[in-house]
This record gives structure tokens, C-alpha cells and sequence, in this order.
């Protein structure tokens, strides 16, 4: 912090002065900035390992989703059964083996939103932990498929 006095007798009935300086503090912190910038980029990269080679299969224990349905009409379908709306928990207990199986909801986009959050909180409530929306992508140019965006 820096003061400034008196420089005479005729300045004696001014007040000090007290100012912060913040030159040196935006030094620093400039210096800082420019340390972790350099160094964070080391950091991540971490210890270099040559790890052994095996001959392993991939894992195929991935099951596919359920899918429940509403089409426009609000109808419920699981997977391509149509049920009932009291049935629904019903039906999709047969089809999954557990409660963790993700579910996809799709909904037609003609029906109300809250029909949708409706059955996802229906399937929520029921112990099921992976359920999921489903939409499309809107496409913007020819050539942008969802196959392409995959690759």
C-alpha cells in the first residue's frame, strides 16, 4: 500500500493518500497464467507405460435398449407390442432382465411433452435407472448422415 504525505507546509491540511497498487499483483498473476499454461499440457500426458499384448475378444455383453413407444395416436408400444398404459411397467418387466437394461423412450413429436416425461417418470418410478429420449438429428447438409456421423 502506498501514502502520500505532505510535501510542504502548504499541503498540511490535505488527507493522505492511500491507493493500491495492482501492478505487481497483475504480474503475478500473468506469470502464474503463463506457468500452468505451459505445464498443464505435461501434466496429462502422464507416465509413458508399454502395456503387454493380448489376445483378447471384444465385449459382446452389450444388450440393446428397449424401446417404449407413443405414436401420434398416444398409443404405447414396447419394443413393436402395443400395450395398455396400465400394462406398460407390466410388459416392459418381461421384456428386461434387470433393472439396470436401458430403455429408449421415442415419442411421436405430434404428441403433448408431457405425455412423454409422463412415461419416463412412470418407467423411473418402477426402478429402472437408464432411461433415455430418444430424437433425430435435423440434417444440415446432404451429406451429413447419422452413418457418417458414427465414423
Amino acid at each position: 500500500m502506498a501514502f502520500s504525505l505532505r510535501r510542504d507546509d502548504s499541503a498540511f491540511n490535505s488527507a493522505p493518500m492511500s491507493d493500491i497498487n495492482v501492478t505487481p499483483l497483475v504480474d503475478v498473476m500473468l506469470v502464474l497464467l503463463i506457468i500452468f499454461m505451459v505445464t498443464a499440457p505435461l501434466m496429462t500426458a502422464g507416465i509413458p507405460i508399454d502395456l503387454p499384448k493380448v489376445q483378447a475378444k471384444p465385449l459382446v455383453d452389450q444388450k440393446q435398449p428397449i424401446a417404449v413407444s407413443i405414436d401420434g395416436d398416444g398409443k404405447y408400444f414396447v419394443e413393436k407390442r402395443e400395450v395398455a398404459a396400465d400394462e406398460l411397467i407390466l410388459v416392459l418387466g418381461e421384456a428386461a432382465d434387470s433393472k439396470d437394461r436401458r430403455i429408449h423412450v421415442r415419442g411421436d413429436k405430434a404428441i403433448a411433452y408431457g405425455k412423454v416425461i409422463e412415461v419416463m417418470g412412470l418407467i423411473n418410478s418402477a426402478g429402472y435407472t437408464k432411461v433415455a429420449l430418444v430424437s433425430e438429428t435435423p440434417r444440415t447438409s446432404p451429406q451429413t448422415t447419422s452413418e457418417s456421423l458414427e465414423r
